[in-house]
């Protein structure tokens, strides 16, 4: 069966996965997203199995809230594990120390998604991979028109990335200075871009 979606980078071109999954989940009682159950394992490991699926063949997984219990519950073997013990100052501290852990690995490009979207599947990650593997790339995947995860970031932007990612704002303000670079990947009708965030959320992942 012929499919018309992207084949992604050509070998040697790494994209490598980097997994925002330090999040304390303040609004679902204090519980860590990353060990939400889905599917009877924790959610982490579904997150980490879509970026693989998605191309991703090496993944940092930035764990913070409840670190030491998902080091225990989940299996993610061949990952590497990044600590943020500054997670509490929000998805940028996460976002500086996952790139951080990436620098001198030889990567291109970092495919950046978060841990408490179920509803992003390797297709989306696929595209979003394919669009570009220079040190330079930039593309994010769009939904509706609404920019959201996962977003690529080549490998000679992460410092500038980093040096603006502050409190809970991730990448947004490189993002928006950027936007003439940036390339917009159509996801929304092959994922959903919702987020695990409150209890009525916790509805989606039965």
């Amino acid at each position: 069966m012929e499919t018309n979606e992207p084949t992604g980078p050509p070998p040697g071109a790494e994209v490598a996965g980097l997994l925002l999954a330090a999040g304390g989940g303040r609004r679902l009682g204090g519980r860590p997203k990353a060990l939400l159950p889905y599917r009877g394992r924790p959610l982490v490991e579904h997150a980490v199995r879509v970026l693989r699926e998605g191309g991703c063949a090496r993944v940092h997984v930035v764990l913070g809230a409840g670190a030491g219990a998902v080091r225990e519950a989940a299996s993610l073997p061949g990952c590497v594990l990044v600590d943020n013990p500054a997670w509490e100052e929000g998805m940028g501290s996460s976002l500086r120390a996952g790139l951080a852990s990436l620098a001198g690995t030889g990567a291109a490009a970092a495919l950046v998604a978060l841990v408490d979207q179920p509803g992003i599947g390797p297709t989306a990650v696929a595209r979003v991979r394919a669009a570009g593997t220079s040190p330079r790339a930039l593309a994010a995947a769009v939904y509706g028109g609404e920019r959201g995860h996962p977003v690529l970031f080549g490998a000679d932007r992460w410092a500038d990335i980093a040096a603006s990612a502050v409190g809970d704002r991730g990448a947004r303000a490189y993002l928006a200075a950027h936007e003439g670079e940036l390339t917009a990947v159509e996801c929304g009708d092959v994922a959903e871009a919702y987020d695990i965030d409150t209890v009525a959320d916790l509805a989606r992942l039965e």
